[in-house]
This record gives structure tokens, C-alpha cells and sequence, in this order.
């Protein structure tokens, strides 16, 4: 346990420390049985008889999604109980690192774009248009420009130069983190830094009456 403690203070030191660099597996397992506590502690069972033994996996997960909601709580920053779209991070988890290539939805080379309109399909049942402009100008989609309003799975749009006004468009996910793509390939980066800022246009969310159908 103590040794666990200190693996995830390191990493989130790490995460601190560089906004561009993100880790992109945290091999963490989970065992919360009364068994496995009693032997880690060398208790008895009589041991026990003051002690409550607290089950944080009360929705009894299985080990692969508890291990993607530590995970991306490390990623992106925030406390476990803020991962629950299992959907959307299992969607995304193995598509993360990919690299940049226009028009393209492979596992050697994707266009965000493309990722986002199948993300969309999958883990929404909302189908857009592939490309980023089409997704701005959709029915589907009511688009805003504040930033303080932005949630988990909103579509980030960016402008690139003055001929593609609506050039590429990412995901938002928690706590400033984005799901986009740069010529480093499809990552989670920081919504903060400069590169995107400059870029950004807006945002769109699922509007009410799409969430309806």
C-alpha cells in the first residue's frame, strides 16, 4: 500500500510538471476483499471486530474499468468518483497516442475528425458529419463560446488559417484536459497551453432535443 501511495505522488508530481506530457498506462489492479485486507494487515478475525472495512467499489466494477477510471483520474487530474462515462475512456483509451494522419481512421495514422464522428456514433448515438465544419453547422450540436461552461465530452473547434475557418475540432474532458490531435498524433493535452488557445473558436454540445430522439 505504501508503496502504491508514493507511485501515484510521483506521478501526479510528473503530471504537475509538464503540461505537455501525459503517461499513458497506469497499471493499477484493485482487490477490495475482506480476505485480501486481512491478510495484507496480518489481522485476525477478531482483529476486525471494531474496524469497518469501506468497499470503494461499490458498483462492482470489474478490474479493467477500475484500473481506467485510476488512470484517467491521474490524466486528467481529478479525483476517481469524476470518471464515470466508462464508455467514452474505453472508447478512448486505445486510440490515445496514435498518430496524425489527414483523413484517415486507422490504427497507423487518424484524423481527429474522424475519430470524433465515430466516438460520437459509438458512445452518444449521435451521428455527425466527418468533418470539422459540417460538425459546427450540425442540428445536432448547440454551440457556445464560453469556456467556463465546458464539460466532459464537448466538442472543442479550432481554427488553423484563414481559408478553413473551422479547421479541427477535439474533446473536452475534465479539468482544462482535451482529447485532440497536433503533429504529434491523437493525446490528451492541456487546453491551456498557447498552441490551442490561439486556435480556439468554440464549442458544441448534444442540444435537448437530439438527447430526445
Amino acid at each position: 500500500m505504501y508503496k502504491t501511495i508514493v507511485l501515484v505522488l510521483i506521478i501526479l508530481f510528473g503530471i504537475g510538471c509538464s503540461s505537455k506530457k501525459y503517461i499513458s498506462q497506469v497499471p493499477f489492479k484493485y482487490d477490495y476483499s475482506l480476505e485480501a485486507l486481512k491478510k495484507q494487515a496480518k489481522m485476525e478475525e477478531s482483529g476486525l471486530s471494531n474496524k469497518t472495512v469501506v468497499n470503494d467499489n461499490s458498483e462492482n466494477l470489474s478490474d479493467a474499468i477500475l484500473a481506467l477510471k485510476e488512470k484517467y483520474s491521474i490524466v486528467l487530474g481529478v479525483i476517481p468518483n469524476k470518471i464515470t462515462n466508462y464508455k467514452l475512456y474505453s472508447y478512448i483509451d486505445p486510440w490515445v497516442n496514435t498518430p496524425y494522419k489527414e483523413k484517415s481512421f486507422s490504427n497507423t495514422g487518424i484524423d481527429c475528425s474522424y475519430f470524433v464522428q465515430s466516438l460520437y456514433s459509438e458512445v452518444y448515438k449521435v451521428t455527425l458529419p466527418k468533418d470539422p465544419a459540417g460538425m459546427w453547422k450540425s442540428k445536432s450540436i448547440q454551440i457556445f463560446t464560453g469556456r467556463s461552461f465546458l464539460a466532459e465530452g464537448d466538442l472543442i473547434f479550432f481554427r488553423y488559417d484563414k481559408d478553413h475557418p473551422i479547421s479541427d475540432v477535439g474533446i473536452y474532458l475534465h479539468n482544462d484536459r482535451i482529447l485532440a490531435c497536433t503533429s504529434k498524433g491523437l493525446a490528451i493535452y492541456n487546453f491551456n497551453d498557447e498552441y490551442f488557445q490561439l486556435r480556439y473558436i468554440g464549442a458544441g454540445r448534444i442540444n435537448e432535443d437530439t438527447k430526445k430522439k
